[in-house]
């Protein structure tokens, strides 16, 4: 009984000192830091946009413009840019437009890409040289105009000459060569130099960009060749000609015919001699005989 009284006192003193101690140690411990807020991951920034090689026309929608619909209004378009009347004007009487349209909506992939020239480019054409063109000539030189593929503002250093157009393929007639270098692309037809001047209007299937000058294929400038002509004939003497050896030949007649009166007349003096001989000789015949006899 003396021994559980005796360990019940010691076991409280051991658990008060243990106590104590950690109580001490907790105050001399230094206080944690406190937690960091997690740090995020550094954001790769994103690729720039690739620059186009040509400027944009005021109020005209860049390449991040959606995909073209089926509406997509090309008449529309060049007249909210303005100043393109005249080729709206040539897109209706030939019909071109109904065409682009048609294209338009059956094109699944490839597009197409117009280069518009605005009224004053069409203003420096000579003049007349429209209205002599016929419908015919007329749906050429605006397919002309037409690329058979959808060209980005950013990749026409990717087009392989000659370009092939609407207006199909007729070597040394209607060829189209583009050479983009230093920001620029530069048109040649052979015919017409130029640069493209702005952007009028570009989605993923149609883009419509403005040049200076009206493309005019070498088709309209070549000149056949005239055909040789058959070797003519010599012509014939005229009668003033014919009458040239005439005269000789009746000069030559009078000639010959003098020449006969000449000696017919020497021939008849030497006849009249002659007998005027035989009659001397007969009278003095008659004169020696009459002598003789006397």
């Amino acid at each position: 009984m003396m021994n559980k009284q005796s360990v019940l006192p010691f076991s409280l003193a051991l658990l008060v000192s243990f106590l104590n101690c950690t109580t001490t140690l907790a105050q001399l411990s230094p206080a944690s830091a406190p937690l960091k807020p997690p740090q995020p991951a550094p954001t790769i920034p994103a690729a720039a946009p690739q620059q186009p090689l040509v400027p944009s026309l005021p109020q005209s929608p860049s390449d991040s413009t959606p995909d073209s619909t089926p509406t997509v209004d090309i008449v529309g378009i060049l007249r909210k840019a303005k100043s393109f009347n005249i080729l709206i004007r040539l897109m209706k009487t030939t019909q071109l437009i109904n065409q682009l349209n048609a294209q338009l909506l059956t094109t699944k992939s490839g597009g197409i890409t117009i280069l518009a020239p605005d009224d004053s480019s069409f203003s420096e054409l000579k003049a007349g040289f429209l209205n002599s063109l016929s419908d015919g000539q007329k749906l050429e030189l605006l397919q002309f105009h037409v690329i058979s593929d959808y060209v980005s503002s950013s990749n026409f250093d990717t087009l392989t000459n000659p370009v092939r157009t609407l207006a199909g393929a007729k070597p040394g007639k209607v060829e189209l060569n583009v050479i983009s270098y230093g920001g620029s692309v530069n048109i040649s037809t052979g015919e017409v130099n130029t640069t493209v001047t702005g952007i009028i209007y570009t989605d993923k299937h149609l883009a419509i960009y403005k040049v200076g000058k009206v493309l005019l294929p070498m088709d309209f400038f070549v000149v056949a060749k005239a055909p040789a002509k058959a070797p003519s004939l010599a012509p014939e003497p005229s009668s003033g000609v014919a009458k040239g050896p005439k005269a000789d030949k009746d000069e030559s007649s009078s000639s010959d015919s003098s020449q006969v009166n000449s000696t017919d007349q020497n021939s008849g003096t030497a006849k009249m001699i002659s007998a005027y001989g035989m009659w001397v000789s007969l009278v003095l015949g008659v004169l020696l005989m009459s002598v003789m006899t006397t």
